[in-house]
């Protein structure tokens, strides 16, 4: 057998493997011979099928089948005895001037195209400099949180006439141009919330409803063009709510307000443990540390965004683009040329980050370990139950979840890839110069 490399340029190479008769042979007739003791064959014993009838029934195909091991287990062992850093996976080049009879004696060639990673520097030092905001919890902040917490445990009123924050129980028909209901059209009986229209104008027609009132309403300017909003409360597609054109007529079945629940023992013993929490000075500096945590994670998370964009802008390499967008098609049967064309700058950032990150961690002998990956599946679960509720589970029950978690094996590797990075994240952080900056809530917001 003969294995060499063609290179093509600095990121693309030819891999080519010829296979003569006798790497082959006997690993095939050890096949046949194999198949032969297994087989169950009418009018013969188990066992003792003559190997030449498999080799009539089944040659080719075993046949076929040894030559695509040998070539997998080939290219994959001189992959990692020339140490090639290879993207994607290999993708065979297809000859139409070759032509095998596949009788057992044939001598093979294949080709497989490769794409490279490509050769960079990682260079970091204190002269890289970053912002890193410190957020601070202004009064409207605070204020706003609590009022959430109140009206989360409140209790549910109907008014008779509807005021600034009610939801609006109701019926919404779509419109013809002329003013009537359109035959046909979309309706829907849904909560409008009237805290979450953006257009003041609209939302002032909706102020002074009573149950069974009747208004028109533009749902495109009352929600400012929010094509998943348009379509949560239609039950449409979010591409056929961007599309729409038509007011509504909007029907009140009913008026529902969210009373704020009172600032007692009982409502802090709902929000924290028990007994903890006793006072409205207690409660609101116990908010206010929930609040700073939040926003430290926050921060964070905006520093490594702009780390990201600052990484890849200062690492500038070139990737195999041609083979990495041949090899995302045959691999992806389903993904389209237009998708692909939206997606390709995206993955190829991703994969930039990917491979630096790769060297940070094997120049700087940086280990990823199972405590990382238990502790940041642990943090993953335990943001997600806060979405429901601001009582943390326990410690034991939150291991418990992470350890099923991380049993599924595509949880596993995303949790640990993410894990990987924050590493790679952390080390960046220990070598640049941060420049803290103070920032409200409101301006940090905005960024």
């Amino acid at each position: 057998m003969n294995i060499s490399q063609e290179k093509k340029d600095s990121l693309n190479a030819v891999i080519r493997i010829n296979i003569d008769t006798e790497d082959y042979q006997a690993r095939v007739e050890k096949a046949m011979k194999d198949q032969a003791k297994k087989a169950a064959i009418p009018g013969f014993r188990k066992g003792m099928v003559p190997v030449s009838h498999i080799k009539r029934m089944y040659g080719k195909n075993i046949l076929v089948e040894e030559i695509n091991t040998l070539l997998s287990d080939t290219l994959n062992n001189y992959l990692n005895e020339q140490q090639l850093e290879v993207l994607g996976q290999p993708l065979p080049q297809l000859n139409e001037n070759k032509i095998y009879n596949w009788d057992f004696n044939d001598k093979f060639e294949f080709n497989y195209e490769v794409g490279l990673a490509p050769e960079f520097n990682v260079d970091f030092s204190s002269q890289d400099n970053l912002p890193v905001y410190k957020i601070k919890v202004d009064d409207e902040t605070l204020a706003s949180r609590i009022k959430n917490l109140r009206k989360s445990y409140g209790k549910m009123t109907n008014p008779d006439v509807s005021a600034d924050d009610d939801v609006l129980y109701a019926e919404l028909k779509q419109l013809s141009p002329d003013g009537s209901v359109f035959e046909d059209g979309i309706s829907n009986i849904t909560s409008v919330r009237l805290d979450q229209i953006k257009n003041e104008a609209v939302k002032a027609t909706l102020i002074g409803l009573k149950k069974d009132d009747v208004v028109e309403i533009d749902l495109q300017e009352a929600f400012d063009n929010d094509a998943a909003k348009v379509a949560g409360l239609l039950k449409i597609e979010e591409t056929e709510a961007a599309d729409l054109k038509s007011k509504f007529e909007l029907t009140v079945k009913n008026v529902n307000r969210l009373s704020e629940s009172d600032l007692d023992q009982a409502f802090f013993d709902k929000i924290f443990e028990e007994g903890t929490v006793t006072t409205e000075e207690e409660f609101r500096a116990k908010i206010t540390h929930e609040l700073e945590s939040m926003m430290v994670q926050d921060a964070d998370n905006k520093l490594q965004a702009e780390m990201y964009t600052y990484v890849l802008n200062k690492i500038n390499f070139e990737l195999p683009d041609e083979f990495l967008k041949r090899w995302l098609k045959a691999t992806n049967e389903k993904l389209s040329d237009e998708e692909l064309a939206g997606g390709y700058d995206d993955f190829a950032k991703n994969l930039k980050w990917t491979l630096i990150g790769n060297r940070i961690i094997r120049d700087n002998n940086i280990k990823v370990e199972y405590t990382d990956v238990l502790d940041l599946a642990k943090q993953r679960i335990d943001a997600q139950f806060r979405m429901y509720s601001p009582q943390p589970i326990g410690e034991e029950q939150l291991g418990q979840y992470a350890v099923q978690f991380l049993q599924d094996k595509e949880n596993a590797n995303r949790i640990f890839e993410e894990a990987k990075s924050l590493k790679v994240f952390q080390y960046l952080k220990s070598i640049v110069t941060l420049n803290e900056q103070d920032i409200t809530f409101d301006e940090f917001s905005k960024l």
